[in-house]
């Protein structure tokens, strides 16, 4: 390439921008950005601005910081937890319901058999037909099938820990030659949820008729269950849920129905060992001797058997009351009826006690009227300490022990708790205990359980009772 001539016009390679014709004022700059970094303390990094950027004459820039608040920024863009988490507190729900839903079954199914009497009466009936084996020397055979075996399989291995004798025998190999091992004098036990299980009801004609027979189902009444229209002499032991497994969970696998019946299936275990054998844990200590169990259950029978000496169980106000149902029931009296017939009616009473209506007159106060009150209308010895409502009495629970109702009786409970004093001056003022204690005797005491009044007794019972 040649050399340029001289006069010829080339353009100029160059990233600055000419302006022609402008004018010869001085430039304004922008100000300058903040620096992005902290200078150090001890001056070992030189401090440099950052260079100016360029503009074109007479225009003038303004620097923008870029910056935002935490609370535009949370605006913006809402926190979201990681999915990780998300996922765990959805595991977490799920089994919580689960473990919430079996709970509350268990809950419903202690109900059932502290109130009802069917549950009640099969429970004691079965703890009967298996402790026969004592005198009889015989053995509890458990039937069932698919989730219901299973049970009866973890049961067998309770029962046998337990040091009571018992089998597992499956319904269809009962058929098949296994019925062999059912004793004469031996007791069945079938779990079935439905009550209906088709394996259950074939094997049922080729056992014999008087052999003691329980029935572990979810019905509560012996009406509408196939097995014991089979069997009406079946002893019937309920194993409810209070709602269907579909309805829980949205499916109808064995759950809440399974740990029901394994739950009145232990309890029918430990009842039957208590009574079976005076030292349980020994038992217990022969039949485990392997594993960390077997370890604890052997140190326990050495401690049982050196013979230490332990207190008798305290007593409770259940075990010194007098029954609700037990009080004289005077409910024909009113107000217009003499404190004589008031009377008349403590005499007639077995315990001394006379109710009427929510109304209840104890033996103490009886024996103090005097001849000027007999004629004198109920109505006018309401309030004076005669005749107490059920409302107005001290309320202590019937697992409340005698020690400390005595100690909430004069004020003294263990720790010094004021409320627990206040809380007895207050409910006992229509029962006439003074904040004092020193009428304390005068007072009744309402034994409760569950919320219900069970049972009744003076205050002079407790104050008065010895260990």
């Amino acid at each position: 390439m040649g050399e340029p001539r001289r006069g010829e016009h080339r353009p100029i390679q160059t990233s600055a921008v000419i302006v022609l014709n402008g004018s010869n004022r001085p430039i304004t700059r922008p100000p300058s950005p903040p620096t992005p970094s902290v200078i150090p303390a001890d001056d070992t990094v030189p401090y440099r601005e950052l260079p100016e950027t360029f503009q074109l004459a007479g225009q003038h820039s303004k620097y923008i910081q870029d910056t935002y608040t935490d609370t535009q920024s949370a605006r913006e863009a809402p926190y979201a937890p990681p999915e990780d988490e998300r996922k765990k507190e959805a595991r977490l729900r799920d089994g919580l319901h689960v473990m919430n839903t079996e709970a509350l079954a268990l809950a419903n199914l202690t109900q059932l058999y502290e109130t009802d009497p069917t549950a009640r009466t099969g429970f004691h009936k079965a703890v009967e037909a298996i402790t026969r084996q004592a005198v009889t020397k015989s053995k509890l055979v458990i039937v069932g099938v698919g989730k219901s075996g299973l049970i009866g399989k973890k049961l067998v291995a309770t029962f046998q820990s337990l040091a009571v004798r018992a089998v597992f025998l499956h319904p269809t190999e009962a058929l098949h030659g296994d019925l062999g091992i059912v004793g004469p004098d031996d007791t069945l036990l079938f779990i079935t949820y439905s009550g209906a299980t088709q394996e259950l009801l074939a094997v049922l004609p080729h056992l014999d008729e008087s052999l003691p027979t329980i029935l572990l189902t979810s019905h509560t009444r012996p009406n509408g269950c196939e097995f014991i229209k089979r069997r009406p002499a079946t002893i019937l032991l309920p194993a409810p849920v209070h709602e269907p497994e579909r309805v829980s969970f949205g499916v109808a696998a064995p759950t809440t129905s399974t740990t029901a019946a394994l739950a009145v299936g232990d309890a029918l275990a430990m009842t039957a060992a208590h009574e079976l054998h005076p030292n349980v844990a020994s038992a217990f200590a022969r039949n485990h001797p392997g594993g960390a169990i077997g370890v604890a259950a052997a140190a326990a029978a050495v401690a049982c058997s050196k013979k230490v000496l332990v207190p008798p169980p305290a007593v409770t106000l259940r075990q010194i009351a007098v029954g609700w149902d037990n009080i004289h029931d005077a409910s024909h009296l009113s107000s217009d009826s003499t404190a004589a017939s008031l009377l008349r009616a403590g005499y007639a009473s077995k315990h001394g006690w006379v109710r009427v209506g929510e109304d209840v007159a104890a033996p103490s106060q009886l024996r103090e009227l005097g001849d000027e009150d007999l004629l004198l209308p109920l109505g006018s010895l309401r309030g004076g300490g005669l005749l107490v409502s059920c409302h107005d009495m001290l309320a202590m629970s019937a697992e409340t022990t005698v020690r400390q109702a005595h100690d909430i009786l004069r004020g003294s409970r263990v720790g010094g708790d004021d409320t627990g004093d206040a809380a007895v001056a207050g409910s006992s003022r229509g029962a006439g205990l003074s904040d004092g204690g020193e009428s304390a005797g005068a007072a009744m005491i309402a034994v409760t359980e569950n919320g219900r009044i069970c049972g009744v007794l003076e205050a002079a019972q407790v104050l008065e009772h010895q260990d």
